[in-house]
């Protein structure tokens, strides 16, 4: 029966995979004579017409070149793009997570660009965070072979709504220094109000996900989910428990953020549009809608724990070339065209969906006063300073930390502390971890044969 659903699986992958690439094989001649690539990304409206854009542009600069694009939305790429692989039919170039880059370049999947990437690309002025996350020399990320370049880089801010705190009468944050633990509580306290006088709060102080804000705060009281070698799950370390108390705190014992009852009935980004948060996460990709907020809003370092340092996490997506492609300068061209061109970012700008690339693009953008909000170089010192990777960007698979988020509601709800569900956790974790240090090591070994 496993070994019938295991085939039934890779048939369903290959159909897949033809179905999504259909008359789109790798490095295909067109029928007029050009060489034909194909490109698969993902993203919403306003990404899709600057790609779109960004590729008109690139195909009249090299007229003997013809870019088929593929789009998916978010949650469908990752499961199409690896039936794409499963069924040896990808795209010439395409989208990767950080993630995915130490698989894929065991894997053979992506071609090692480093050699394809043209003199005039100045690598130096593209954000060395970005560009070390596709680095992998076989054992570290972050050295080595170039597998691909950024797409972006993007800085998760905190963002506050300035109007708020002033019909409030309250201080507004110090852009330069952040808040400690204490006095964030204090002044969300000041702004969680009952506002129609029914005794229940209609405006709260913040709303954040765990998924994406956590980290600001384990990272910030000096802990992590891994240790420096990348091989223990260090969840139980005391600080670490510290700082997810204080997190599920902010629900359960201050009340400042909205329950989950009180979340399920309007979620905290709704509630963050019509203005009914203080605080909350802002990445470069909300700018475009954020713009027609109703109220003001800048960008503030996240609060700091025992370290006095704000810390967050900065994203990124990156662009990769098939190994298997017939057209590997084209194709790197064209990775180097959407990321490292001052023509091709200043459309992805112009979108406002993203941060520029190029360091001295982003610091004239930061620096114009015409585009919210005003404090916009908050995003470059995270890339610059306090911001840092995902855990599981450094390890062969995520299981292990997605195992995390998987079952940390209780935590969250109040229904078991921190203490106690870290240690039951903790041996899970590491079981996983263990298994992808072991996939990684069998994954090279089948490489060389």
């Amino acid at each position: 029966m496993y070994k019938s659903r295991a085939l039934l699986k890779t048939i369903v992958l290959i159909l897949l995979c033809t179905t999504i690439l259909a008359g789109c094989g790798i490095g295909n001649s067109a029928n007029d004579g050009k060489k034909e690539l194909t490109f698969m990304f993902r993203g919403g409206v306003d990404e899709q017409a600057a790609y779109r854009e960004v590729v008109s542009k690139f195909e009249e600069d090299y007229p003997d070149v013809k870019v088929n694009i593929i789009v998916t939305t978010g949650d469908q790429y990752a499961t199409k793009l690896k039936a794409a692989i499963a069924g040896n039919s990808q795209p010439d170039v395409f989208y990767i997570e950080p993630g995915d880059v130490r698989a894929f370049a065991i894997g053979n999947v992506l071609l090692d660009l480093t050699d394809y990437i043209p003199d005039d690309v100045d690598l130096n002025n593209i954000w060395k965070f970005g560009v070390d996350t596709y680095r992998f020399d076989g054992e570290t990320i972050g050295k080595g072979a170039i597998y691909g370049l950024p797409k972006d880089v993007g800085p998760f801010s905190l963002g506050y709504n300035k109007t708020m705190f002033e019909e409030a009468g309250v201080p507004l944050p110090d852009k330069d220094k952040p808040y400690t633990w204490d006095e964030f509580v204090k002044v969300n306290q000041q702004l969680t109000i009952d506002k129609n006088g029914d005794g229940e709060p209609d405006q709260f102080g913040t709303g954040l996900n765990a998924n994406w804000t956590l980290q600001a705060f384990v990272w910030s009281n000096g802990a992590n989910w891994i240790d420096e070698t990348q091989t223990k799950v260090t969840i139980d370390d005391p600080k670490f428990i510290e700082a997810l108390q204080f997190f599920a705190d902010m629900q359960n014992k201050y009340h400042i953020t909205p329950s989950i009852e009180e979340a399920q009935t309007l979620d905290t980004y709704q509630r963050w549009l019509k203005g009914e948060l203080a605080f909350f996460p802002v990445g470069p990709w909300d700018l475009s809608t954020f713009e027609s907020l109703p109220f003001d809003y800048d960008l503030i370092p996240y609060p700091a724990g025992s370290t006095g340092k704000s810390a967050t996490f900065v994203g990124t997506l990156g662009i990769g070339v098939s190994s298997r492609t017939d057209y590997p300068e084209e194709a790197a061209a064209l990775v180097t065209y959407l990321t490292a061109s001052r023509e091709g970012q200043q459309a992805l700008v112009d979108a406002k969906i993203q941060i520029p690339n190029l360091l001295d693009m982003a610091q004239d953008w930061a620096a114009d006063d015409s585009l919210k909000p005003p404090n916009k170089k908050e995003f470059l010192d995270i890339v610059n300073d306090y911001g840092g990777p995902l855990p599981a960007n450094f390890t062969y698979t995520s299981e292990w930390y997605d195992l995390f988020f998987t079952n940390i509601q209780p935590v969250l709800d109040g229904k078991i502390t921190a203490e106690k569900w870290v240690k039951e956790q903790q041996p899970k974790m590491q079981k996983l971890l263990d298994r992808a240090l072991l996939q990684e090591k069998s994954a090279k070994e089948n490489n060389k044969k």
